[in-house]
């Protein structure tokens, strides 16, 4: 029998064979890993590990009940025991769940974290969206000041420059504290009691669950009536309101640009406060590549200290295919620096040692094993995009020097057989 991946997931290859999977490649997400690491070391962020599944009410308790994530896409079954566990759709929760049990704020704050990793949603696969995605995300805890908020925007945008990403908007908006939200519920659940008929049916069902979700409906109808509905801009209490000003003065005064978006709620409970989201355009509808926001209060919820939080989430999917789509140089799989091809069984068994010796220098080498035909050796050798390779026999050995050949241009370089590890030390 034979089997086939599953649906909405993916495989990551050291090369896909795929022209439209190139960003399926492995040394591609290990550069954009790298590249993620270094960064956020330089913003002193720490790395965070959690379990890939955690209990169900974790997500149902912090990411909202009737938000989509938890009631139409997760993952969820039972263990042996009969407890509900979840495949982690999002990574804040676990990291809230793992600051509150490790008491880690404690060690000091604020704690700035920072995780990479898959996620697990089950909805309708596309491009820019899978059933297993991976997200890069951080989280600052302990710190209530614009700064902080613009910190995380800053390194977002920051993680695009260095990638090369180009042509990106961020989009901005305030959700206000609790108060504030309160009363701008009141006045669009006002507004819209009169058009009820005419929103669309997962509005009708928002509209009684969570009236400020209809915010981000994609339906056109909905978008039109919202838009003519009042704006949340409007109800912000003076301390939220000078909040978002001060983000807002501090982004300029960095030279990151923004737009306002009013309708930009983002689509968890606990945010409050700012919220953004940075979009692309290469990625069509699924265009955003990171985004989130303020989420003060989130670890009390968890049963901790009450705490103010900000942070993001950013789809390496997402990134990798714009990266692609905008034609960024990207580096090239990994490939050996020598390939060593021995002639007769004396030269193998030197190979062998110089093979092992080269690697423990540091020195990516290779070796052909099977190797009966030099040309085949040679073939391979290319196929792996090797530097240099360099024939071996008897000859060589007896006259202790070697020819050393440059794939590219087919230029050959003689010195002694001693003299290459420290050649390649140096190249």
């Amino acid at each position: 029998m034979k089997y086939s991946i599953a649906k909405g997931v993916f495989d990551i290859l050291p090369k896909d064979p795929d022209p439209d999977g190139k960003w399926r490649s492995s040394h591609l997400w290990l550069y954009l890993e790298e590249t993620i690491h270094a960064l956020a070391r330089t913003y002193g962020y720490r790395e965070i590990r959690t379990p890939i599944f955690e209990k169900t009410e974790l997500f149902v308790r912090s990411v909202g009940e009737e938000t989509d994530i938890v009631s139409k896409e997760m993952y969820t079954f039972e263990d042996r025991a009969g407890r509900l566990m979840t495949l982690r759709p999002e990574g804040t929760a676990p990291v809230m769940r793992s600051v509150v049990e490790k008491h880690l704020d404690q060690q000091g704050l604020p704690q700035k974290l920072y995780y990479i990793g898959p996620m697990f949603r089950y909805e309708r696969p596309q491009a820019g969206r899978y059933r297993q995605l991976h997200q890069f995300g951080i989280e600052a805890i302990g710190n209530s000041s614009p700064e902080q908020d613009v910190e995380t925007i800053d390194l977002l945008c920051e993680l695009a420059r260095r990638l090369g990403i180009k042509d990106l908007t961020l989009m901005l908006n305030s959700v206000g504290d609790a108060a504030s939200r309160e009363k701008y519920r009141q006045a669009l659940r006002t507004f819209l009691q009169p058009h009820f008929g005419q929103l669309s049916e997962e509005s009708k069902l928002r509209f009684e669950k969570n009236v400020l979700r209809i915010l981000d409906s994609k339906d056109p109808q909905d978008q039109k009536l919202v838009a003519n509905g009042p704006q949340l801009s409007d109800f912000l209490s003076e301390e939220a309101t000078d909040h978002f000003n001060r983000v807002k003065s501090l982004l300029t005064s960095l030279g990151i640009k923004y737009e306002i978006n009013p309708k930009l709620v983002r689509g968890l409970d606990y945010y409050n406060k700012t919220v953004y989201e940075v979009t692309a355009g290469q990625l069509g509808a699924q265009n955003a590549i990171g985004g989130g926001g303020r989420f003060d209060g989130l670890p009390a919820i968890l049963g901790g200290p009450d705490l103010p939080c900000v942070g993001f989430a950013a789809g390496l999917e997402r990134i990798l295919q714009t990266m692609l789509g905008q034609n960024v140089p990207l580096p090239e799989p990994p490939a050996p620096q020598i390939f060593l091809i021995p002639i007769g069984a004396e030269a193998k068994n030197y190979c062998t040692s110089l093979v092992f010796q080269l690697r423990h220098e540091g020195i990516s080498a290779e070796l052909d094993w099977d190797g009966k035909k030099p040309g085949k050796s040679l073939e391979l050798a290319t196929k792996l995009g090797a530097t240099y390779a360099v024939f071996i026999g008897d000859d060589e050995l007896k006259s202790q020097s070697v020819q050393v050949k440059e794939l590219a241009t087919r230029k050959e370089i003689p010195m002694s057989l001693g003299d290459i590890p420290k050649f390649f030390r140096i190249t």
